[in-house]
């Protein structure tokens, strides 16, 4: 296993801030930024949200290629944010994706993750759920296979374990896996060392983020804010145990969404306290 961030960390300088939450920080980044900011933390690797990329075109994606080439780091392409394939009901999202893949391709990504849904698509009926987002997947593991990219669809606060895990065995494709964030199902009142054990050998990508709390009412996407990896309430040794001994041995992408009012919106401080937390468990 490999430390990497996700370019999510730095969500508010690209753009992206969460009303009431988060404040804007007065400036923005670019992926090359992000680049050199994860160069500069000594990891392994990045995940790369591509919804905060410029204009997808050739040029573009070969230059952001051999940047990562030139860095040395591994990679995986994310697409999906933020509802994904509306829970297996967006054609258009599902076309899109495939779009994605090749982008994968072309920047070297040998896994790209994606979403298949967010709390506001799940449907009321699981069987309907299940069938609908089964249905959509098959269609995309063929192009998956044809361009040698593996898809790790995340647990985005759509899905129980159980309930992933279904649906990735019910597909039953060697190109289809699990993104395994190890701080989404808390916030749907998941044991997370429950959910890295029953999802583990079915990873094949992560995000690892840590969650305190807030006063408020914890079925408020709110109550749970991010904390630098260690210093919250999620076992996270405990996490990489089982991924351990699921031989996974890909990328421990680092991810803060929102962060704690203690930690004054200093994304890059937590993302440097996870990475030394997270390298001496590794070591």
């Amino acid at each position: 296993m490999k430390l990497a961030i996700d370019s999510y960390c730095y969500h508010r300088y690209f753009g992206e801030i969460y009303p009431g939450l988060q404040t804007d920080p007065g400036t923005r980044m670019t992926v090359w930024d992000f680049l050199k900011r994860a160069r500069k933390h000594g990891v392994d690797g990045v995940s790369i949200e591509s919804c905060f990329l410029p204009p997808l075109e050739e040029r573009f994606l070969d230059e952001l290629r051999d940047k990562l080439d030139e860095y040395g780091f591994e990679r995986v392409w994310a697409w999906g944010h933020a509802n994904g394939l509306r829970s297996g009901t967006d054609r258009a999202a599902a076309k899109d994706l495939v779009q994605h893949i090749a982008h994968a391709r072309r920047i070297g990504a040998r896994v790209m993750r994606i979403v298949g849904g967010s709390r506001r698509t799940r449907p009321a009926s699981w069987p309907m759920h299940k069938r609908r987002l089964v249905a959509m997947l098959k269609t995309l593991v063929g192009p998956a296979e044809k361009h040698g990219v593996v898809l790790a669809m995340e647990n985005h606060i759509d899905l129980l374990s159980e309930e992933i895990a279904d649906v990735i065995t019910t597909v039953n494709s060697p190109w289809l896996g699990i993104c395994l964030d190890t701080g989404n199902n808390l916030r749907m009142f998941e044991d997370p060392v429950v959910v890295a054990e029953r999802l583990a050998p079915l990873v094949k990508a992560t995000h690892i983020k840590d969650l305190g709390v807030r006063r408020g009412n914890p079925r408020d996407y709110s109550f749970w804010p991010s904390v630098p990896a260690g210093a919250g309430l999620i076992d996270i040794a405990k996490v990489l145990g089982f991924l351990r001994k699921a031989r996974y041995r890909g990328l421990l992408a680092i991810e803060v969404d929102f962060l704690h009012p203690d930690f004054n919106g200093d994304e890059d401080r937590a993302v440097a306290q996870s990475v030394k937390y997270l390298r001496g468990l590794l070591s």
